[in-house]
């Protein structure tokens, strides 16, 4: 692991393989870690220089500070420019996971010139409702995020992964339950404003849009109307998958990332 300063607080990345392959960044999703990608490191480290990063009170980055407000899709964007910076990369491939999504999501909207390539996972031009997000926002603050893991977890995962694998939902629990809070509270806030229905059109940025059919979170239509509002190909839709593809197929998504991409 390695540590960067921005804006007042330490990123905790990543920064893997060799420098003459093209940079690919990854972000995890919400509530997770940059571990989500590690089972798929052997495969892409092959063809890519590889980043990945904890977003904002995740695993060992810094806490969003109490006094600086609230967190946007473009405070994201910027973590991910900062470290392709310090990579020395002018130019990257993003691969981003549900919040990750949205991120990518930011990028193309707004820094279509950094980026050779965007693939959102799992994500959506908007996600859930605000009011939603609002309430998991009070409760997480009010309970704290250990105290909610055992309700949240269990939905990111299909069916199979959460009958044959019960150590990997323990697992996550309780890396999710030593999270921040108010980060965590922050990033919720954030998720129910995100809308990028009319963003995406006409950037110059291809993107390839992925999701699982067992996600409950962002479900395989949210992935189809964000291909109609990107102008994107229709999605790949994985079978039998939730909502963490780099856990539950990490071997299928490097495949296709690879095979897009490379």
């Amino acid at each position: 692991m390695s540590f960067v300063n921005h804006n007042g607080r330490t990123i905790c990345y990543r920064l893997l393989g060799d420098s003459e392959k093209p940079l690919l960044v990854l972000a995890h999703p919400l509530g997770m870690t940059q571990g989500v990608w590690d089972d798929m490191l052997p495969a892409l480290l092959g063809k890519f220089r590889v980043l990945t990063w904890d977003l904002p009170g995740h695993g060992a980055s810094s806490a969003w500070p109490e006094d600086a407000g609230e967190i946007t899709p473009d405070d994201l964007a910027q973590e991910a420019l900062t470290l392709a910076q310090v990579a020395g990369a002018s130019a990257f491939h993003f691969a981003g996971t549900s919040i990750g999504g949205v991120i990518g999501q930011q990028l193309v909207s707004g820094y279509s010139d950094r980026l050779i390539s965007a693939t959102l996972t799992n994500t959506g031009a908007i996600i859930g409702t605000v009011e939603a997000w609002n309430l998991r926002a009070a409760n997480v603050r009010a309970k704290g995020l250990a105290a909610m893991a055992g309700e949240i977890v269990p939905r990111w995962f299909g069916p199979a992964a959460c009958k044959e694998q019960p150590a990997l939902l323990d697992g996550w629990k309780v890396i999710m339950g030593r999270g921040d809070d108010n980060s965590y509270a922050l990033l919720c806030e954030m998720l129910g404003k995100a809308d990028f229905r009319e963003k995406l059109r006409g950037r110059d940025v291809p993107v390839l849009l992925i999701g699982g059919a067992d996600d409950l979170a962002t479900p395989p239509e949210s992935l189809k109307a964000l291909a109609q509002f990107s102008g994107a190909p229709d999605p790949v839709i994985l079978d039998g998958i939730g909502h963490v593809p780099s856990v539950e197929c990490p071997g299928s998504l490097s495949e296709i990332l690879i095979n897009r991409l490379a």
